[in-house]
């Protein structure tokens, strides 16, 4: 073997190497921006930006202003959440579940002793919370921080292709460590393996899968829920609060009956009725709910032409998602699906 091969498997080991160890500060990075806020306690601050992170557990959100700046914002129960515009300047109110990735929004509050921006209002653009919706809507939002760390992978690999790209230049400085050709071909190997490790745990993060799930149906332009649907609901709740590591996915829907909007917006008020009667009677917390979304006419599961169809297509599915690392030990849910007559 050469001098100059040696020298190259070398380069190559140590380039693989810092890859390697530029892998986990990168992903560390993803939960704190390099600009960061903090707001002293009591101060009075107001923040426009986009939220960029939403942390369910903690109740709180990212909103980065146009220069890069990250501040943490904590919601509360008594967070008032609306839409600007209206007469006086009064705009519809939302649930903080609203509050999307990506959303425009302009905060309001005080600072706390946690060096965050306690919110006392957040008020955003109707069309801005369209644009949020549609991106949110078919996307888990776990699955989005999933793809973040793996696009931070594949620019550490760039990084590390650029720098081979120098090993010609660098490999006529390094004719002194020909002996050191089978140990740089060790540390290769052992970069390799601790690359692909990263991409195991990087494929881990957030892994949600659907437990158990029912299907509540409604009369016809009707928001209301039957007995037997506060029944399943009942059931499904008590299930998911024995649980550990889960969410509630609620997606309104609607018969092709009827007008387009009224159908979207019919569909979105079912879903807001299901949220409502989880949260005031089975106290399960909003940041436990997914985001819940009216899809109008728009997926049907049955035929429009006939009376049955129609009946199964005025439905609101519930979805019980469960971490895939929380899953061994996990209470099953045997709650059975039923739809319910006009």
């Amino acid at each position: 073997m050469s001098i100059i091969a040696s020298r190259r498997i070398v380069l190559t080991a140590l380039t693989f190497a810092l890859a390697l160890s530029i892998a986990p500060a990168a992903l560390a990075q993803d939960n704190t921006s390099a600009n960061s806020r903090t707001v002293a306690a009591g101060q009075k601050m107001k923040v426009k930006g986009i939220i960029t992170r939403r942390d369910f557990d903690q109740n709180t959100i990212t909103v980065r202003d146009a220069n890069g700046v990250d501040t943490s914002v904590q919601l509360a129960d008594t967070t008032e959440v609306k839409q600007k515009g209206g007469f006086f300047g009064g705009g519809k109110n939302y649930a903080v579940t609203n509050l999307l990735r990506g959303l425009r929004v302009e905060v309001e509050g005080t600072g706390d002793s946690a060096g965050r921006l306690a919110a006392r209002k957040v008020q955003f653009s109707g069309d801005d919370l369209r644009v949020a919706q549609s991106l949110e809507a078919r996307v888990d939002p776990v699955e989005s921080r999933v793809g973040s760390a793996e696009g931070k992978l594949a620019q550490v690999e760039q990084n590390a292709q650029r720098m081979s790209g120098q090993l010609d230049e660098l490999a006529a400085l390094s004719n002194a460590a020909r002996g050191g050709a089978k140990a740089a071909q060790e540390t290769a190997d052992a970069a390799v393996s601790g690359v692909r490790a990263t991409n195991e745990r990087i494929s881990a993060l957030d892994d949600y899968e659907a437990q158990q799930g029912v299907t509540l149906n409604f009369r016809v332009n009707s928001a209301v829920l039957s007995p037997d649907a506060k029944t399943q609901l009942d059931q499904i709740a008590q299930q998911a609060l024995n649980a550990k590591g889960y969410v509630i996915e609620v997606s309104g829907h609607a018969s092709a009956d009827g007008a387009t909007d009224y159908n979207r917006r019919l569909s979105q008020k079912r879903a807001d009725t299901v949220v409502r009667y989880l949260a005031e009677n089975h106290r399960i917390p909003l940041r436990r709910i997914i985001t819940p979304f009216g899809y109008g006419e728009s997926q049907q599961v049955a035929e429009n032409t006939s009376r049955a169809g129609r009946e199964q297509n005025r439905r609101v599915e519930v979805k019980v998602l469960i971490n895939r690392g929380l899953l061994q030990g996990a209470p099953q849910m045997n709650v059975p699906s039923s739809q319910n007559p006009d």
